[in-house]
């Protein structure tokens, strides 16, 4: 049931009609393709930080305390220091070119946004689905817990963590795990009850009667249905991931200086807000453009995939 036949007899993937059914929709979507652009820029940006900082001849870690302006302890001249040499001006007090640690709190942000959202998306996916495939005692234990941890104070608990850890533990796989493991509720609640819809369906009973197993069921009927609400559910995800990594540095329990930081860099920035704004628009900006587009894809996939919306008709 999985499969179709090609005009030629041999089977083709069900997903693959599918799949080019989904790029003929976002096609016609051009914030969507848009947003596809910018999220590739980002992830370009993070994977080639160095590159880009060598391009630019600096680091993000080096001290130019003597581009700095002795009067207000900012960088000297224009807009906080542009020049040729330093694109985006040096950081206050530090000197440090502003560019790099903007490429650099990329690869930062990002990688702690994607890691902590593979962790709830795999153990919400799990719980959820299997939650709502075989019911009874698991189903009960799973959605008690569910409840509980959606109705925790998460973020105080996560500034808690942050301030208490010992500083042995690597801080970003401490926000990748505290992250990820109070995500998974909202993903295994969404999963468990688009698969409490779909085990009722005619082609579960039609391949149970077939005397198909629970295990084949599953992984051949319900799983490539589900495909599409865990891809939308992953694509905002990310953004809401590294916004809150963001809100953990910004309230200085994140990740800990010098290690480039979007939410540290606006953090620091808060104070020279008169005196040297570029401090804040760019990392600012950076922050603001990535988590918007990735939530216009994710809006631009959900209309794809969802059969009922506008779009899709």
């Amino acid at each position: 049931m999985s499969d179709i036949l090609s005009p030629g007899g041999a089977p083709v993937p069900a997903a693959a009609p599918a799949a080019r059914g989904l790029l003929r929709t976002l096609r016609r979507d051009r914030w969507a393709q848009a947003s596809a652009v910018v999220i590739v820029l980002v992830v370009l940006t993070a994977l080639a930080a160095p590159l880009l900082a060598l391009a630019e001849g600096q680091d993000p870690y080096t001290y130019h305390t003597d581009l700095l302006d002795p009067s207000n302890g900012t960088g000297a001249g224009a807009l906080g220091g542009i020049s040729g040499s330093h694109w985006f001006g040096v950081e206050p007090l530090t000197g440090r070119d502003l560019f790099a640690v903007v490429a650099y709190g990329a690869r930062t942000s990002f990688l702690i946004g994607l890691a902590a959202t593979v962790v709830s998306m795999v153990v919400g996916v799990l719980l959820g689905a299997s939650a709502g495939y075989t019911g009874g005692w698991w189903d009960t234990v799973v959605s008690r817990v569910t409840d509980v941890l959606l109705g925790f104070p998460q973020l105080i608990f996560m500034i808690s963590v942050g301030a208490v850890a010992p500083a042995a533990i690597p801080r970003p796989l401490l926000l990748i795990a505290v992250i990820g493991l109070f995500g998974w509720p909202r993903v295994a609640r969404v999963v468990r009850a688009q698969t409490l819809s779909l085990r009722g369906r005619d082609f579960v009973r039609a391949a149970r009667a077939l005397g198909a197993g629970g295990v084949h069921v599953f992984r051949r009927e319900l799983l490539p249905n589900l495909w599409a609400p865990i891809i939308v559910l992953a694509t905002v995800t990310i953004p809401y991931n590294i916004g809150l990594e963001a809100a953990l540095s910004f309230l200085g329990v994140g990740i800990p200086p010098p290690t480039p930081s979007w939410g540290r860099s606006i953090s620091d920035a808060i104070n020279w807000v008169q005196t040297d704004p570029m401090f804040l628009i760019f990392p600012g900006a950076a922050l603001f453009v990535a988590t918007l587009a990735f939530n216009m894809l994710g809006d631009g996939l959900r209309d794809a995939l969802d059969p009922k919306t506008a779009v899709r008709r």
